[in-house]
């Protein structure tokens, strides 16, 4: 049975079409959290699910003095690899009933809820969790671990996939006498020798709230963190953009989703920011046969009727990234013995 003609009509307009949805869902204004508003990560689409890393490693070793005459030093040429990676595929369904809106009025208004008004506010609720999913994503990717939505099943562990072990620096928080800028110089040493000559901006920190807390109220740090809100009060200034300590910005990071914390309270993560190329986020095709092998989008939606009887209709939004750090050698873990 073909659905009523009105209900053909409205959904068979240009504003339902699946291009028209896939605009507004993407016109949403984007609020990935904190990450997003460092612009750490290099977005684009690709026309792939899965997309390779290839990476170039060696290193730089001293030559030994030979005796005239004897056999040359032979060169070690550096081991080329390319690893594959899938990339997530995060669907997400909504279906309107025509009950919903019948009688319905417009949130602070007089006149009758109309269909694209719901589907409009739909959209918006469906890009808001994808725009939390893709934050949590980098969040991964900064840690070095990526995480499913349950915060505990691994995706990627991107130490384990490119075959090195994560270094960390035990900041000994318990211990009054614990010298903090030494703390943080060594976390600075370890992310210069896995950099190189690449150029970086600065290291950042995100911290759980209780790191975060033990290490501002330490006696090393205390004065130095006091002063610092003082100044920023006298300026009006953001205290959440950081507080900067030994040439480290250290932040409280705030975020969580459905009882998953971004970043667990006992836990810090130091990482370079302002190197070219290290972060990427790559965004896969929707999976439709209008977009196999098209340069994926952030966000896609699309909508389908009840051919049958006209009783509602469904929303489909997609979103397909893959966040990866391409050094997480660079990547430092903060921990505390006591």
């Amino acid at each position: 049975m073909a659905a009523p003609a009105l209900l053909t009509d409205i959904f068979g307009s240009n504003a339902f079409s699946a291009i028209e949805l896939t605009a507004a869902v993407n016109q949403v204004p984007f609020s990935p959290g904190r990450i997003g508003q460092l612009g750490l990560f290099e977005a684009r689409g690709v026309a792939t699910r899965n997309i390779a890393v290839e990476s170039l490693s060696g290193s730089l070793s001293l030559i030994p003095d030979t005796p005239l005459g004897a056999p040359a030093n032979q060169h070690k040429h550096n081991d080329r690899t390319a690893r594959n990676f899938r990339i997530p595929h995060h669907p997400l369904e909504d279906t309107i009933l025509a009950s919903e809106i019948q009688d319905v009025r417009v949130f602070g208004g007089t006149q009758l809820q109309g269909v694209q008004d719901v589907v409009n506010q739909r959209l918006i609720e469906m890009a808001r969790k994808h725009d939390a999913t893709l934050e949590y994503g980098r969040i991964g990717a900064i840690k070095g671990i990526i995480l499913d939505a349950d915060g505990s099943t691994s995706l990627y562990n991107l130490f384990t996939e490119f075959g090195i072990s994560q270094d960390t620096v035990d900041f000994v928080l318990g211990t009054s006498t614990t010298e903090m800028l030494t703390k943080c110089y060594a976390v600075s040493r370890l992310i210069e020798t896995e950099l190189g000559q690449a150029v970086y901006d600065h290291v950042h920190c995100f911290a759980g709230k209780t790191w975060f807390e033990r290490f501002t109220t330490h006696p090393t740090v205390a004065k130095a963190y006091a002063n610092y809100q003082a100044a920023e009060s006298r300026l009006a200034g953001d205290n959440r953009r950081g507080f900067t300590f030994g040439g480290i910005v250290f932040e409280e990071y705030r975020g969580s989703v459905g009882g998953v914390s971004f970043v667990a309270d006992s836990e810090a993560h130091f990482f370079p920011v302002g190197v070219p190329g290290m972060y990427i986020t790559r965004f896969a095709p929707m999976d439709a046969v209008d977009t196999v092998n098209t340069l994926g989008l952030p966000r896609y939606a699309r909508q389908a009727i009840d051919r049958d009887y006209g009783r509602y209709v469904k929303v489909l939004t997609e979103s397909n990234p893959i966040n990866l750090c391409l050094r997480p050698k660079a990547l430092i873990k903060g921990t505390t013995t006591n």
